[in-house]
């Protein structure tokens, strides 16, 4: 207890002599400060980035639905040799509904194609617009919602009307301020009359989910030709059983589509977890040189932490010896340099952490790039920059402690 309360007091005076040293020397303070700063400021900033950019990008994410699976002849991510995967045989209908009714977990299902196209009504037109042909189960699976008018019928499909559904940015752009509703646009110069618009998703990795019209799957393949590969998008009934879900559609799949015992499978069961994966390997690199930048720039602030310090040794040289003289130990004089150093690296660490979080949201602001700094991830700024100096404060507060008195003393 005796060693611990004179350690408290080594901390306390300690504090307060780093304290009148750092108010005697503002300009050196302020210097140095300005180098921890500048490192906390940028690594803040850049992990404020990514973080908003992967907390965007799993909300954007989550409205495709926890149990929605989507069969391709293609992976959703394409790694390797495409010619392989461009060779497989295409879905036919008929396999969609002998699916359709050797799956009974499956909720919905929907054969899902589409195409880039010009979108035009009277004056307005928009270019690049994502046509795409489903039936009337594909708003279950889609995670849309229905904000005007209706969705498409089983009668559409039959009968392959020309109907159309709207996403939220084709409705703002071409119909401002009006219902589209009843009206007739005009898709790669084939008439579609509106009969109702989508609700707002946002972005997905920079693409608007929302520049989208919807078209019966049957009227798609009338208007643009059938020789476009299609997906299945489906829905699982319980989402906790999406994965046992999977290894039966498999074996399904495999016997629909004729593949032999020993065959590898000819298609793919997709899932958006695949391009979380993805994605969170691609920002891991992306943040693994953004911290590494940041730990750079904070390693010079360190250095110079050390040689301000390293000089701050030798301008009081004699006050370490007159100190020592009268009964200083040398963990006092340690202990009041670690001070000084932490202080120093603590006050940068403050303001970097404010300037590092104002240039964030500024960014955020001005650029698509969302930012969302943790407070765990501000705490961690700021402690990481006084250990900074703690670590860089070691030598010359080692050297300071062992002075030799005498010649201390004698120093001029």
């Amino acid at each position: 207890m005796k060693h611990w309360a004179g350690f408290r007091v080594d901390i306390l005076e300690g504090a307060r002599i780093a304290l009148f040293s750092l108010r005697a020397n503002r300009l050196r303070t302020v210097l140095t400060t300005m180098g921890i700063g500048i490192g906390v400021a940028t690594l803040l900033a850049i992990v404020g980035i990514i973080q908003g950019l992967n907390t965007s990008f799993h909300r954007q994410l989550a409205s495709f639905g926890a149990n929605t699976l989507y069969v391709s002849k293609y992976p959703m991510i394409i790694k390797g040799d495409w010619w392989k995967y461009r060779g497989r045989k295409n879905f036919t209908l008929e396999q969609v509904h002998r699916l359709r009714s050797m799956a009974p977990f499956i909720s919905a299902m929907s054969p899902s194609v589409s195409r880039l196209a010009d979108v035009s009504y009277a004056s307005e037109q928009m270019s690049t617009v994502r046509i795409q042909g489903v039936n009337h189960e594909y708003l279950s699976i889609s995670g849309f919602d229905i904000t005007n008018g209706r969705f498409l019928t089983e009668a559409d499909e039959e009968v392959t009307r020309p109907v159309a559904v709207l996403g939220a940015d084709v409705a703002d752009r071409l119909f401002p301020g009006i219902s589209p509703v009843g009206r007739t646009i005009r898709v790669d110069n084939r008439s579609f009359q509106v009969v109702g618009t989508l609700s707002r998703k946002g972005k997905v990795v920079n693409e608007s989910m929302d520049l989208l019209v919807i078209i019966p799957f049957k009227t798609f393949y009338s208007s643009f030709g059938k020789g476009r590969p299609f997906e299945i998008a489906m829905a699982v009934g319980d989402a906790g059983q999406v994965r046992a879900a999977e290894d039966q559609l498999i074996g399904i799949l495999r016997r629909i589509r004729g593949t032999t015992p020993g065959e590898p499978d000819d298609f793919n069961i997709n899932k958006p977890e695949a391009m979380a994966q993805t994605y969170a390997q691609l920002t891991g690199a992306l943040y693994g040189v953004a911290v590494g930048v940041g730990l750079i720039t904070l390693l010079v602030g360190g250095i110079g932490i050390m040689n301000i310090m390293l000089v701050s040794v030798r301008e009081r040289t004699r006050e370490i010896g007159v100190r020592r003289a009268l009964g200083a130990r040398k963990r006092t004089i340690v202990v009041q340099f670690l001070m000084e150093a932490a202080s120093v690296s603590a006050v940068g660490g403050l303001l970097g952490t404010t300037v590092g979080l104002g240039t964030a949201k500024v960014v955020s602001l001005i650029t698509p790039l969302a930012a969302d700094v943790q407070t765990g991830t501000i705490l961690g700024g700021v402690f990481f920059a006084a250990l900074v100096g703690l670590l860089f404060g070691i030598w010359p507060a080692a050297r300071a402690a062992n002075l030799d008195p005498v010649e201390a003393l004698r120093y001029e």
